[in-house]
Protein backbone atom coordinates (compact mmCIF):
# COMPACT_ATOMS: atom_id res chain seq x y z
CA UNK A 1 0.00 0.00 0.00
CA UNK A 2 1.12 3.81 -1.10
CA UNK A 3 1.99 5.94 1.57
CA UNK A 4 -0.02 8.83 2.61
CA UNK A 5 1.04 12.02 4.31
CA UNK A 6 -1.13 12.41 7.33
CA UNK A 7 -1.87 14.37 10.76
CA UNK A 8 -0.60 12.13 13.68
CA UNK A 9 -4.29 12.04 15.33
CA UNK A 10 -5.62 11.17 12.07
CA UNK A 11 -3.38 8.70 11.29
CA UNK A 12 -4.15 6.74 14.56
CA UNK A 13 -7.96 7.03 14.22
CA UNK A 14 -7.20 5.71 10.82
CA UNK A 15 -5.07 2.70 11.82
CA UNK A 16 -8.16 1.82 14.83
CA UNK A 17 -10.11 1.37 11.84
CA UNK A 18 -8.45 -0.82 9.90
CA UNK A 19 -7.75 -2.61 12.93
CA UNK A 20 -11.45 -3.44 12.96
CA UNK A 21 -12.63 -1.03 15.94
CA UNK A 22 -16.01 -0.40 15.38
CA UNK A 23 -17.43 1.71 18.39
CA UNK A 24 -15.35 4.91 19.10
CA UNK A 25 -16.41 6.90 22.85
CA UNK A 26 -14.42 10.22 23.40
CA UNK A 27 -15.24 13.52 24.84
CA UNK A 28 -12.78 16.51 22.88
CA UNK A 29 -9.42 17.56 24.90
CA UNK A 30 -6.18 19.32 23.47
CA UNK A 31 -3.70 18.04 21.46
CA UNK A 32 -5.87 15.05 20.13
CA UNK A 33 -9.47 16.72 19.18
CA UNK A 34 -8.28 15.27 15.93
CA UNK A 35 -8.94 11.68 16.75
CA UNK A 36 -12.75 12.22 17.73
CA UNK A 37 -12.99 14.45 14.94
CA UNK A 38 -11.36 11.72 12.26
CA UNK A 39 -13.32 8.99 13.88
CA UNK A 40 -17.17 11.31 13.92
CA UNK A 41 -16.93 11.63 10.39
CA UNK A 42 -15.35 8.28 9.10
CA UNK A 43 -16.25 5.55 11.73
CA UNK A 44 -20.05 5.61 10.15
CA UNK A 45 -18.63 5.16 7.26
CA UNK A 46 -17.22 2.08 8.04
CA UNK A 47 -20.06 0.00 9.63
CA UNK A 48 -19.39 1.75 13.59
CA UNK A 49 -20.58 4.33 15.93
CA UNK A 50 -18.85 7.55 17.16
CA UNK A 51 -20.75 8.71 20.34
CA UNK A 52 -19.26 12.33 22.00
CA UNK A 53 -20.07 11.55 25.82
CA UNK A 54 -21.21 13.90 27.87
CA UNK A 55 -18.00 13.60 30.25
CA UNK A 56 -14.57 11.84 30.11
CA UNK A 57 -15.95 9.50 32.58
CA UNK A 58 -19.11 8.73 30.54
CA UNK A 59 -16.99 8.13 27.15
CA UNK A 60 -14.82 5.09 29.53
CA UNK A 61 -17.70 3.38 31.02
CA UNK A 62 -19.38 3.40 27.43
CA UNK A 63 -16.29 1.59 26.61
CA UNK A 64 -16.65 -0.64 29.46
CA UNK A 65 -20.14 -1.28 28.14
CA UNK A 66 -19.06 -1.67 24.33
CA UNK A 67 -15.89 -3.97 25.39
CA UNK A 68 -18.06 -6.19 27.38
CA UNK A 69 -20.29 -7.22 24.45
CA UNK A 70 -17.20 -8.34 22.44
CA UNK A 71 -16.80 -5.14 20.37
CA UNK A 72 -13.74 -3.62 19.65
CA UNK A 73 -13.38 -0.36 20.83
CA UNK A 74 -11.24 2.90 21.80
CA UNK A 75 -11.37 5.72 23.37
CA UNK A 76 -8.58 8.81 23.51
CA UNK A 77 -7.66 11.75 25.35
CA UNK A 78 -5.21 13.92 26.56
CA UNK A 79 -3.98 13.67 30.28
CA UNK A 80 -6.54 15.80 32.54
CA UNK A 81 -8.73 13.57 30.50
CA UNK A 82 -6.85 10.02 30.91
CA UNK A 83 -6.98 10.73 34.52
CA UNK A 84 -10.65 11.15 34.75
CA UNK A 85 -10.93 7.59 32.57
CA UNK A 86 -9.06 6.22 35.77
CA UNK A 87 -11.74 4.46 37.70
CA UNK A 88 -13.51 3.26 34.58
CA UNK A 89 -10.10 1.84 33.67
CA UNK A 90 -9.23 0.16 36.62
CA UNK A 91 -13.13 -1.54 36.57
CA UNK A 92 -12.02 -2.58 32.99
CA UNK A 93 -8.92 -4.08 33.66
CA UNK A 94 -10.71 -6.09 36.76
CA UNK A 95 -13.62 -7.30 34.41
CA UNK A 96 -10.92 -8.41 32.12
CA UNK A 97 -12.08 -6.62 29.26
CA UNK A 98 -10.18 -5.89 25.84
CA UNK A 99 -9.96 -2.09 25.22
CA UNK A 100 -7.70 0.55 23.47
CA UNK A 101 -6.46 3.74 24.77
CA UNK A 102 -4.63 6.32 23.24
CA UNK A 103 -3.19 9.33 25.59
CA UNK A 104 -2.07 12.49 23.53
CA UNK A 105 0.15 13.47 26.70
CA UNK A 106 0.65 17.45 27.58
CA UNK A 107 2.13 19.24 30.61
CA UNK A 108 0.60 18.91 34.25
CA UNK A 109 -0.44 18.76 36.67
CA UNK A 110 -4.15 19.80 37.42
CA UNK A 111 -5.26 21.41 33.87
CA UNK A 112 -2.00 22.19 33.09
CA UNK A 113 -0.92 22.94 29.23
CA UNK A 114 -1.63 21.72 25.97
CA UNK A 115 2.04 21.58 25.02
CA UNK A 116 3.58 18.46 25.02
CA UNK A 117 5.06 16.02 27.95
CA UNK A 118 6.07 12.82 29.05
CA UNK A 119 4.63 13.38 32.52
CA UNK A 120 2.04 10.75 32.49
CA UNK A 121 4.55 7.71 32.69
CA UNK A 122 3.50 6.71 36.18
CA UNK A 123 0.20 7.15 35.54
CA UNK A 124 0.35 4.76 32.46
CA UNK A 125 3.00 2.33 33.95
CA UNK A 126 2.09 2.20 37.48
CA UNK A 127 -2.07 1.39 37.12
CA UNK A 128 -3.70 4.96 37.86
CA UNK A 129 -6.64 3.59 39.26
CA UNK A 130 -7.21 1.00 42.19
CA UNK A 131 -5.77 -2.18 42.99
CA UNK A 132 -3.79 -4.67 41.57
CA UNK A 133 -3.55 -4.56 38.01
CA UNK A 134 -1.37 -3.55 34.97
CA UNK A 135 -1.48 -2.20 31.27
CA UNK A 136 0.72 -2.80 28.44
CA UNK A 137 1.53 0.44 27.21
CA UNK A 138 3.38 1.39 23.89
CA UNK A 139 5.29 4.53 22.98
CA UNK A 140 5.46 5.40 19.66
CA UNK A 141 8.18 7.93 18.12
CA UNK A 142 6.96 8.43 14.79
CA UNK A 143 3.68 8.62 13.04
CA UNK A 144 3.96 5.32 11.48
CA UNK A 145 4.87 3.50 14.68
CA UNK A 146 1.69 5.30 16.09
CA UNK A 147 -0.11 3.39 13.41
CA UNK A 148 1.62 0.00 13.95
CA UNK A 149 1.47 0.14 17.74
CA UNK A 150 -2.79 1.32 17.72
CA UNK A 151 -3.03 -1.84 15.02
CA UNK A 152 -1.22 -4.22 17.54
CA UNK A 153 -2.86 -2.53 20.84
CA UNK A 154 -6.04 -4.55 19.43
CA UNK A 155 -4.83 -6.98 18.76
CA UNK A 156 -2.76 -7.48 22.40
CA UNK A 157 -5.99 -6.20 23.99
CA UNK A 158 -7.73 -9.85 22.64
CA UNK A 159 -5.34 -11.70 23.35
CA UNK A 160 -5.05 -10.76 27.07
CA UNK A 161 -8.70 -9.74 27.41
CA UNK A 162 -6.83 -6.03 29.08
CA UNK A 163 -7.00 -2.57 28.05
CA UNK A 164 -3.87 -1.60 26.24
CA UNK A 165 -2.68 1.91 26.22
CA UNK A 166 -0.63 3.88 23.65
CA UNK A 167 0.32 6.99 24.88
CA UNK A 168 2.64 9.63 23.19
CA UNK A 169 3.40 13.43 23.14
CA UNK A 170 1.61 16.05 21.76
CA UNK A 171 3.88 16.58 19.40
CA UNK A 172 3.11 13.02 18.08
CA UNK A 173 -0.31 13.97 17.51
CA UNK A 174 0.25 17.09 15.69
CA UNK A 175 3.00 16.11 13.35
CA UNK A 176 2.48 15.03 9.75
CA UNK A 177 4.50 12.21 8.01
CA UNK A 178 4.35 9.54 5.61
CA UNK A 179 2.86 6.56 7.03
CA UNK A 180 1.61 3.07 5.24
CA UNK A 181 -1.26 0.78 6.96
CA UNK A 182 -0.27 -2.71 7.07
CA UNK A 183 -1.92 -5.29 8.51
CA UNK A 184 -0.62 -6.35 12.12
CA UNK A 185 0.61 -10.09 12.01
CA UNK A 186 -2.80 -11.79 13.59
CA UNK A 187 -2.80 -13.81 16.86
CA UNK A 188 -4.78 -16.76 17.33
CA UNK A 189 -7.25 -15.25 19.44
CA UNK A 190 -9.48 -16.50 21.71
CA UNK A 191 -13.44 -16.86 21.26
CA UNK A 192 -15.57 -13.99 23.23
CA UNK A 193 -17.56 -16.42 24.79
CA UNK A 194 -17.76 -14.68 27.75
CA UNK A 195 -19.17 -11.09 25.89
CA UNK A 196 -22.97 -10.07 27.00
CA UNK A 197 -24.25 -10.85 23.52
CA UNK A 198 -27.91 -12.28 24.76
CA UNK A 199 -28.27 -16.11 24.90
CA UNK A 200 -31.26 -16.83 22.81
CA UNK A 201 -32.36 -19.13 25.43
CA UNK A 202 -29.17 -21.33 24.72
CA UNK A 203 -26.87 -20.94 27.16
CA UNK A 204 -26.48 -19.27 31.16
CA UNK A 205 -26.22 -15.67 31.25
CA UNK A 206 -22.61 -14.40 31.00
CA UNK A 207 -21.52 -12.04 33.88
CA UNK A 208 -19.05 -9.37 33.70
CA UNK A 209 -18.32 -7.76 36.84
CA UNK A 210 -15.52 -6.52 38.98
CA UNK A 211 -16.77 -6.73 42.55
CA UNK A 212 -16.04 -9.76 44.06
CA UNK A 213 -17.61 -9.61 48.25
CA UNK A 214 -15.94 -12.92 49.20
CA UNK A 215 -11.96 -11.67 50.18
CA UNK A 216 -11.19 -15.29 48.84
CA UNK A 217 -12.36 -15.29 45.45
CA UNK A 218 -10.75 -11.48 45.16
CA UNK A 219 -7.16 -12.81 45.93
CA UNK A 220 -7.69 -15.85 43.48
CA UNK A 221 -8.96 -13.36 40.47
CA UNK A 222 -5.81 -11.10 41.39
CA UNK A 223 -3.88 -13.77 41.47
CA UNK A 224 -5.40 -14.87 37.93
CA UNK A 225 -4.42 -11.02 36.71
CA UNK A 226 -1.42 -11.53 37.93
CA UNK A 227 -0.52 -14.42 36.36
CA UNK A 228 -1.60 -12.80 33.11
CA UNK A 229 0.56 -10.22 33.63
CA UNK A 230 3.83 -12.19 33.97
CA UNK A 231 2.85 -13.74 30.61
CA UNK A 232 2.61 -10.08 29.27
CA UNK A 233 5.88 -9.29 30.71
CA UNK A 234 7.70 -12.55 29.47
CA UNK A 235 5.75 -12.32 25.69
CA UNK A 236 5.54 -8.46 24.65
CA UNK A 237 8.93 -6.35 25.73
CA UNK A 238 9.86 -3.97 22.81
CA UNK A 239 12.75 -1.93 23.07
CA UNK A 240 15.61 -0.54 20.48
CA UNK A 241 19.12 -0.22 20.91
CA UNK A 242 20.65 2.37 19.30
CA UNK A 243 24.44 2.12 18.54
CA UNK A 244 24.84 1.05 22.43
CA UNK A 245 27.65 -2.23 21.05
CA UNK A 246 30.41 0.02 22.13
CA UNK A 247 28.49 3.18 23.94
CA UNK A 248 30.13 4.52 26.97
CA UNK A 249 27.42 6.62 27.56
CA UNK A 250 23.81 5.51 26.97
CA UNK A 251 21.11 7.50 27.08
CA UNK A 252 17.49 6.10 27.74
CA UNK A 253 14.85 8.44 26.02
CA UNK A 254 11.57 6.98 24.41
CA UNK A 255 8.93 8.78 22.60
CA UNK A 256 9.67 11.83 19.95
CA UNK A 257 12.13 12.68 23.13
CA UNK A 258 14.27 9.70 21.31
CA UNK A 259 14.51 10.51 18.23
CA UNK A 260 15.83 14.24 19.56
CA UNK A 261 18.42 12.28 21.27
CA UNK A 262 19.46 10.85 18.55
CA UNK A 263 20.83 13.83 16.85
CA UNK A 264 22.52 13.87 20.08
CA UNK A 265 24.15 10.73 19.83
CA UNK A 266 25.41 11.58 16.16
CA UNK A 267 26.66 14.68 17.10
CA UNK A 268 29.08 12.81 19.94
CA UNK A 269 30.15 10.27 17.85
CA UNK A 270 31.38 13.34 15.64
CA UNK A 271 33.59 14.36 18.54
CA UNK A 272 34.63 10.73 19.28
CA UNK A 273 32.85 10.07 21.79
CA UNK A 274 31.17 6.83 22.15
CA UNK A 275 27.47 7.62 23.36
CA UNK A 276 24.48 5.40 22.45
CA UNK A 277 20.55 4.98 23.02
CA UNK A 278 18.38 2.51 24.67
CA UNK A 279 14.69 3.25 23.68
CA UNK A 280 11.66 1.77 25.47
CA UNK A 281 8.94 0.88 23.29
CA UNK A 282 6.76 -0.82 25.53
CA UNK A 283 7.31 1.02 28.83
CA UNK A 284 5.69 -1.63 30.51
CA UNK A 285 6.82 -3.84 30.29
CA UNK A 286 9.96 -2.00 31.22
CA UNK A 287 12.85 -3.49 29.28
CA UNK A 288 14.97 -4.34 31.91
CA UNK A 289 17.08 -7.14 29.90
CA UNK A 290 18.10 -4.04 28.17
CA UNK A 291 20.49 -3.22 30.29
CA UNK A 292 21.98 -6.29 30.67
CA UNK A 293 23.09 -5.10 26.45
CA UNK A 294 25.73 -2.42 27.35
CA UNK A 295 28.77 -3.87 27.66
CA UNK A 296 30.60 -0.75 27.57
CA UNK A 297 29.12 1.67 29.30
CA UNK A 298 30.12 3.66 32.13
CA UNK A 299 27.55 6.51 32.36
CA UNK A 300 23.62 6.31 32.19
CA UNK A 301 21.80 9.18 30.80
CA UNK A 302 18.16 9.51 31.48
CA UNK A 303 16.31 12.34 29.20
CA UNK A 304 12.88 12.87 29.68
CA UNK A 305 9.98 15.62 29.36
CA UNK A 306 9.07 15.30 33.12
CA UNK A 307 11.07 16.05 36.09
CA UNK A 308 11.74 12.23 35.89
CA UNK A 309 9.25 9.54 35.84
CA UNK A 310 10.57 6.59 33.30
CA UNK A 311 13.73 7.15 35.97
CA UNK A 312 12.91 4.99 38.48
CA UNK A 313 12.57 2.08 36.20
CA UNK A 314 15.73 2.52 34.74
CA UNK A 315 17.53 2.42 38.33
CA UNK A 316 15.73 -0.99 38.79
CA UNK A 317 16.93 -2.27 35.69
CA UNK A 318 20.41 -0.64 36.50
CA UNK A 319 20.43 -2.33 39.89
CA UNK A 320 23.02 -0.24 40.54
CA UNK A 321 25.89 -0.94 38.27
CA UNK A 322 26.18 2.43 36.22
CA UNK A 323 25.92 5.58 37.15
CA UNK A 324 22.21 6.99 36.51
CA UNK A 325 22.09 10.87 35.66
CA UNK A 326 19.29 12.85 34.50
CA UNK A 327 18.25 15.86 31.87
CA UNK A 328 14.34 17.02 31.86
CA UNK A 329 12.24 19.67 30.33
CA UNK A 330 8.58 19.75 31.59
CA UNK A 331 5.53 21.77 31.26
CA UNK A 332 5.49 21.76 27.31
CA UNK A 333 9.08 22.72 27.40
CA UNK A 334 11.28 20.53 24.77
CA UNK A 335 14.64 19.58 25.25
CA UNK A 336 17.35 20.31 22.47
CA UNK A 337 19.26 18.46 21.25
CA UNK A 338 22.29 21.45 22.44
CA UNK A 339 20.82 20.69 26.06
CA UNK A 340 20.93 17.48 26.07
CA UNK A 341 24.67 17.66 24.56
CA UNK A 342 25.40 19.99 27.12
CA UNK A 343 24.22 17.53 29.94
CA UNK A 344 26.36 14.95 28.41
CA UNK A 345 29.29 16.78 28.88
CA UNK A 346 28.91 17.33 31.96
CA UNK A 347 28.22 13.19 32.75
CA UNK A 348 31.40 12.59 30.75
CA UNK A 349 33.69 15.43 32.90
CA UNK A 350 32.38 14.00 36.39
CA UNK A 351 33.04 10.76 35.62
CA UNK A 352 36.54 10.61 34.12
Amino acid sequence: MAKVLMKGNEAVGKAAIEAGCKYFFGYPITPQNEIPEYMAKELPNNDGVFVQAESEVSAINMIYGGAGCGARVMTSSSSPGIALKQEGITYIAGAELPAVIVNMMRGGPGLGGIQPSQADYFMSTRGGGNGDYRTPVYAPATVQEAVDMVMEAFEVADYYRTPVMVVADGMIGQMMEPVEFKAPKKRDLPKKDWATTGTNGERKPNIINSLFLDPQALEDHCFKLDRKYKEIEENEVKYEMYKTEDAELVFVAYGTTSRIVKNTVEALREQGIKAGLIRPITLWPFPHKAFNEIPAAKNLLVVEMSTGQMIDDVKIANEGRLPVDFFGRTGGMIPTPGEIMDKAMEVIGGAK
